[in-house]
């Protein structure tokens, strides 16, 4: 910290100060400042105050000598998820949620306006469209995160480099509040803001010298002062920072590295120093319960429409609905758990774009008709027009594991009971229907982004016209049968969960489908069909299974080419599955030329 410009900044701010007030408002010693005001005047940077006795006053001298300090702008990030605040994020970035009527985001913008501070750029990444009104309402800008999903703070600063290069800026988080306005239109040196935190804590935990200078950053101690809040890179810092961390974030293994992992590492080169705040003035708000502690309008009226069905349904205050965790943010569906009067709950949301993937009022028919075999999950409230689902969540249960041949031989008898039941609906997967589905909502997103689609396609079409000439029967299968959506119970029980593409289809496509969910190869595929039939499969059997896992690769993967297309990636898998249309098409030709 420059200490001669801190005096110049304060009398900036506040002219005709005495000595006494400018070591209050620095936190200096009076011997410091007595000292530091010598040198100013030596450097004719301050003069005495020419009204008022004892006091001083900022020269010409003194106002050029600030330039060097005055902030150029802020950087706020808002990329990530915010899952600890689910489901309050599954609808709204964490940073525009409001506190006390306005939103956290904005306070900040506010602030940094009110300090003359109006360059500022956003980090976004998830949700990034909820942020676009800022630019007209404050003229900031957004930078987009591609990375924002699969790395941490590490990343988004480096793709927000240039934005510090060469400048004095603040670096903010989109979700801090801060009680009083800290932001300065001149910073002298570096800072990380501070809070003290009494007892345990598994904060980041800072060590720094009589001057301020951060010394070391620990995670987790006791009794300390830690990082909490906003932080100042002045160009000085950043100019040694971003190599050290564009260096970092070429390093195998940094993913999920904050971008304090390189300040805590290299402490000996960057200098910083520790900007110690009241213990009311920064909040970083941990989860909702502490929100709600906080803002007492989140205790009942979250505006959230996930806790309000939960609040309806249950016939509880919001206030009530406690311990809530992110469980799935996935391909299709998101998912919290939460707690109520002792009893863990999970409350299902439909993901963007799955109106258009699954009838729901089918799904709430095939919930109500599997009920009698007690294979389902238990469910307490579901919508068939929505596809909003509440259900009870099992204790100490667990998924199915591909590598157990005997979880398998459970999931295999599981979904044969389902088939051999004799139940029935009034609507079918018809996975030709699914495929010309799935096929048209890419075309209208700008087209399956294979290049040899048109031969796939045309092969699929051959596989699909030879099962139609088998007719063969119809079950209700489950479509879905993941072995994750396997729950192994305590008590020996086993439920069969997501029932979202359940209906009458052939039931050896439940088969196919669980293999190609898993990655199965054919040793793999053999076994699971003998497990399923007791004894080895036919050719037919075996036909038929190679058939609905090439029919099944290629619908996935149309299915996750259209998810990409608004904006939900899914990496490796959309090649895995379009791997097994072309992989086990070559595999039905022998079978194809061969009487079953």
């Amino acid at each position: 910290m420059n200490r001669i410009g801190l005096i110049c900044r304060y009398l900036k701010e506040n002219p005709y100060c005495t000595q006494r007030e400018l070591a209050q408002k620095t936190e200096l010693s009076l011997g410091t400042v007595n000292t530091l005001i010598k040198e100013c005047m030596k450097n004719q940077l301050i003069a005495p105050g020419k009204s008022v006795a004892g006091t001083y006053a900022l020269t010409g001298a003194g106002n050029e000598f600030l330039n060097q300090f005055k902030v150029d702008g802020a950087l706020i990030i808002a990329a990530g998820f915010g899952s600890r605040f689910v489901p309050l994020t599954f609808e709204t970035p964490k940073g525009l949620l409001e506190v006390f009527g306005e939103r956290m985001i904005e306070r900040q913008i506010r602030q940094l306006h009110e300090a003359g501070i109006t360059d500022i750029t956003i980090a976004v990444g998830y949700l990034k469209e909820k942020f676009e009104y800022l630019i007209d309402k404050y003229n900031v800008k957004l930078l987009y995160n591609p990375e924002y999903s699969s790395k941490n703070t590490l990343a988004t600063i480096y793709r927000a480099r240039e934005a510090l290069r060469g400048r004095n800026m603040y670096v903010l988080s989109s979700d801090n509040w801060m009680r009083e306005n800290m932001f300065h239109t001149y910073e002298c040196g570096a800072w990380y803001a501070s809070a003290y935190m009494s007892g345990e804590t598994s904060e980041w935990v800072l060590s720094y010298n009589k001057k301020g200078r951060i010394t070391d950053v620990t995670v987790g101690g006791r009794d300390a002062w830690v990082m909490y809040g906003p932080v100042y890179f002045s160009k000085q810092f950043s100019e040694q920072f971003l190599p050290l961390l564009e260096d970092a974030y070429r390093t195998p293994g940094t993913e999920q590295f904050y971008w304090e992992h390189v300040l805590m590492q290299n402490l000996g080169q960057l200098e910083m120093d520790i900007n110690r705040q009241p213990g009311d003035q920064v909040y970083e708000f941990e989860n909702l319960e502490e929100l709600r502690k906080f803002d007492p309008r989140y205790q009942n009226h979250s505006d959230n429409k996930a806790l309000e069905l939960v609040s309806q349904v249950f016939q509880v205050p919001e206030s009530e609905i406690l311990n809530i965790q992110c469980l799935k943010s996935g391909m299709t569906n998101k998912s919290f758990l939460f707690q109520l009067k002792g009893k863990h709950y999970i409350c299902r949301i439909p993901g963007p774009g799955t109106e258009l993937l699954i009838n729901r009022p089918q799904e709430a028919q095939v919930y109500r008709t599997v009920q009698p075999l007690n294979m389902s999950e238990h469910i307490v409230y579901m919508d068939g027009s929505t596809g909003y689902k509440i259900a009870e969540y099992y204790e100490d249960a667990r998924n199915g594991q591909a590598d157990n041949w005997e979880d398998m031989e459970i999931c295999m008898k599981t979904i044969r009971r389902l088939h051999q039941s004799g139940l029935t609906v009034d609507h079918d997967f018809d996975i030709r229907e699914r495929i010309d589905f799935y096929e048209k909502l890419c075309l209208a997103h700008g087209g399956p982004l294979f290049e040899d689609y048109e031969t796939v396609r045309s092969q699929m079409d051959e596989i699909m016209d030879r099962l139609d000439e088998m007719n063969r029967p119809k079950t209700l299968a489950h479509i879905d049968s993941n072995v994750d959506n396997f729950l192994f119970l305590p008590d020996g029980q086993v439920r069969l969960i997501d029932w979202e593409y359940a209906g009458m289809c052939d039931p050896l496509i439940d088969i196919a489908m669980s293999a190609i969910y898993v990655y199965y190869q054919d040793e793999q595929a053999e076994k699971l069909m003998e497990l399923y039939f007791g004894r080895t499969a036919s050719q037919e059997e075996r036909m038929v299974v190679f058939a609905y896992m090439a029919l099944g690769g290629f619908l996935w993967a149309l299915w996750a080419v259209y998810k990409a297309s608004i904006g939900e990636e899914f990496g490796e898998y959309t090649l895995i599955m379009y791997r097994y249309a072309k992989q086990y098409y070559k595999k039905l030709s022998p079978l194809f030329s061969s009487p079953v």
